[in-house]
């Protein structure tokens, strides 16, 4: 019986299937500038995507004052 759950457990868990990747949002503290790229090559080499994240980057300004 013990084996019976315990392959049951494995066949659910690989059958899964992927899981969504998290929504993230990067609210920077000012326009786009060399400081910030690397999260900009970040995105483009495809590490957030690696790590299950979808990642959005917006860009800061003046008038924009990021939540801390």
């Amino acid at each position: 019986m013990k084996k019976l759950v315990t392959g049951a457990m494995f066949a659910a868990f690989a059958a899964g299937g992927a899981w969504a990747a998290d929504d993230v949002t990067l609210q920077l503290k000012w326009v786009t500038q060399a400081q910030f790229a690397y999260y900009y090559v970040a995105k483009e080499k495809g590490f957030y995507d690696e790590e299950g994240l979808n990642v959005t980057i917006k860009p800061g300004g003046p008038d924009i004052a990021p939540n801390r």
